[in-house]
This record gives C-alpha cells, sequence and structure tokens, in this order.
C-alpha cells in the first residue's frame, strides 16, 4: 500500500476557529455545527476521512493565536477558519509563516486572505458593500440613504467604504453617514436621529446582529421606520431583538437562504434543524461548503500531509475546482476570492426570512 492508502486509513485533521462563547457565538457554533455535517456526510461515504477540532477565540485575535497553537500540538493538518475577521487576519499571519493551507468560511475582512496560502467561502467586505448598493439601486429600495457603521472593526468599515464609493458611482444619495466604535456600540440616539432627520428612507447596516438589534430597538422607540438594510453580520439578528415585530421589513444581502427550495439546501436545513433544534444560518453553510472545497482541493492535488508541498499542492488544485455548494456555485481565482452569485433575504414580523432572489 502507499502513503495515500495509508491517509485513507488515518483521518486528515482539520483544525477549526472561532467564537463559541461570547456575544458572537452565534456564528462560531454554526461554523462548527455546519461543518461536523459535511464532515460527517464525507465519512459516511467511506473513502479519505476528516476530523475536525474546533477551538473558542471568544472572537479576540489574542485567544485566536493561542487557538491556533493548541490545534498544531494536536496535529492539526489544514486549518478552516477562523470565524470572524479580526482573528482571522492574526491567525493568517501565523498560517502563511508555517506554510499552513487556511481555508476561512466566513473570515470576511481583505487581510484574511492577503497570503498565498489562505482562501475564503464567503465574499469579501468591499464585494458585501459593492453588491449592496447594486441591489438597491437595481431594485429603486430607496432614493435617500443613510449608513451606521462600526469604524474600530475592519468588517464593517470596509463593507462601509465600498458601498459608499459604488452608491456615489450609481446616483445614491447617502444623506447620513455615521460611525460608532467598539466603545460606544449601545447608544445611538444620535445616529439615528441624523438618519431620521435627513429624510433617510433605508439605513444600511454592514455590521453586526447585537448592534443592529440596539439600532432597531432605539429607533422603534422614536417610530422611525426606515428599511434596514445589512449583510451577512445580520445573521442571528432574530435572537437579539425582544420583539420579533421590528423586525418585519428588515433585508439582508446573503449567498444562502434556508427557504431555497433545492434539494441540497432542504436537505441541508432539515438535518441541521433536527441536530441543533434551529435552522441553519448563512455562516453554517459556508462552512459545510468549506469543508467539501477542502475535500474537492485534496482529491484534486494529489498529495497528502506528509508531502512537503502538500500546501502549494492544495493551493494550485483550488484554482482548478468547481465546488456546487449551499452558497453557490464557487471557483476561485488568483485572488482567492470565491466568484458565486449573491441573493437578498427578507425578515418577517415572526422572525422568519424568505428569499427575494
Amino acid at each position: 500500500r502507499g502513503l495515500g492508502d495509508v491517509y485513507k486509513r488515518q483521518a486528515i485533521k482539520i483544525g477549526g476557529i472561532g467564537p463559541v462563547t461570547g456575544s458572537t457565538a452565534v456564528y462560531g457554533n454554526a461554523v462548527k455545527n455546519g461543518a461536523e455535517i459535511a464532515i460527517a456526510e464525507i465519512n459516511a461515504l467511506g473513502g479519505q476521512q476528516y476530523e475536525m477540532k474546533f477551538e473558542d477565540d471568544e472572537n479576540d485575535a489574542e485567544k485566536a493565536i493561542n487557538a491556533y497553537n493548541s490545534l498544531k500540538d494536536w496535529g492539526m493538518q489544514i486549518l478552516m477558519g477562523t470565524v470572524t475577521s479580526n482573528p482571522c487576519i492574526a491567525v493568517a499571519a501565523e498560517t502563511a509563516n508555517d506554510n499552513m493551507f487556511q481555508l476561512t468560511p466566513s473570515g470576511s475582512a481583505e487581510g484574511c486572505i492577503a497570503n498565498d496560502n489562505a482562501f475564503r467561502v464567503c465574499f469579501s467586505d468591499p464585494e458585501q458593500g459593492t453588491l449592496s448598493a447594486d441591489y438597491i439601486v437595481e431594485n429603486s429600495l430607496a432614493a435617500k440613504v443613510a449608513v451606521i457603521y462600526d469604524s474600530s472593526d475592519p468588517y464593517s468599515s470596509g463593507i462601509h467604504d465600498a458601498f459608499v464609493t459604488e452608491a456615489q458611482e450609481k446616483g445614491l444619495e447617502i444623506v447620513s453617514d455615521e460611525a460608532f466604535t467598539a466603545d460606544s456600540n449601545k447608544d445611538f440616539t444620535v445616529q439615528i436621529q441624523k438618519a431620521q432627520s435627513a429624510g433617510a428612507e433605508l439605513v444600511f447596516l454592514p455590521i453586526y446582529y447585537t448592534e443592529a438589534s440596539l439600532i432597531l430597538t432605539q429607533a422603534d422607540k422614536i417610530g422611525y421606520e426606515p428599511v434596514f438594510f445589512g449583510c451577512d453580520g445580520l445573521d442571528g439578528l432574530q435572537t437579539k431583538v425582544s420583539d420579533m415585530t421590528m423586525l418585519e421589513g428588515v433585508m439582508m444581502l446573503t449567498p444562502f437562504a434556508v427557504d431555497a427550495p433545492d434539494t441540497k439546501t432542504q436537505t441541508f436545513v432539515d438535518k441541521f434543524t433536527k441536530l441543533h433544534g434551529s435552522a441553519p444560518d448563512q455562516f453554517a453553510a459556508d462552512a459545510y461548503d468549506a469543508v467539501y472545497a477542502v475535500k474537492a482541493a485534496m482529491e484534486a492535488c494529489g498529495k497528502t500531509p506528509a508531502d512537503a508541498d502538500f500546501t502549494s499542492a492544495m493551493v494550485d488544485a483550488m484554482y482548478t475546482i468547481t465546488v456546487d455548494g449551499l452558497t453557490g456555485t464557487m471557483q476561485w481565482d488568483a485572488t482567492r476570492e470565491p466568484a458565486k452569485n449573491a441573493k437578498a433575504m427578507v425578515f418577517a414580523a415572526d422572525g422568519t426570512t424568505s428569499l427575494l432572489g
């Protein structure tokens, strides 16, 4: 038997890093749970086996590096992570130094894949900003738009900057553009009132669901009812609001929606819901697709982790594969970004969502 046969008996060790406790735990747990479903499916096929160990970083860069070192001690051969952007940027420097193949399901800041060994499944922050502006214009959602974003966060700032640039190019009027930081992310009275006074019909929120839930609540208290539009950071919003009716009409750009009618999506949604008692979000779907991308690259590269050129072979393989995933049909080019289509979904008053296309 050759070395490849030995590896088929030995599971490939995939490390995962993300927040499974703390304020952004919904993202880390979604990634962990989505990846586990994919690994179980692949292992059931009886070919190359995979094993995943997932470490908590609490959305903290220093803890993410500690988690990465712990996974190396475990014997990690591929990193699927990290989940959020700041920790991912920190860990990406480590994987580059170690020549470790890295595929982040959801780290969307540009710095997450600054090095040649790192790829991603999700849209980048700039792409989310550009696509959001295009969608708003193409569907005539508003003429006057306000933006509220976190200037201390690379995810939020990256989306914001691209959104503003694209909005200006497309003739969308931004009547209010207000920032907050991690030190001022509880009271949004000023930002909301400026948007309302400027006559904004739509408020763009390139932020995470925790702060978004506070903005919705505080806007509701003063009777301000614009269209709220966000990106993948709004996934989990229904877990934070006290009154689901505030969600009615909130929109978000996403490459995955649980109500998509295709068999692949509905099979995954059914498995995930039965295992975890709630429907999956985009982060779970991203992770599921990431595992299948690893499988496809492994099969295409013709190498094992014992080979000195394993990482470079995986990188080369990523440029050749096509993954028909939950979040779209993906291919990767020299940018190491996935090429796929975005969709939009809207919340109903009971917290459920429907796909807009």
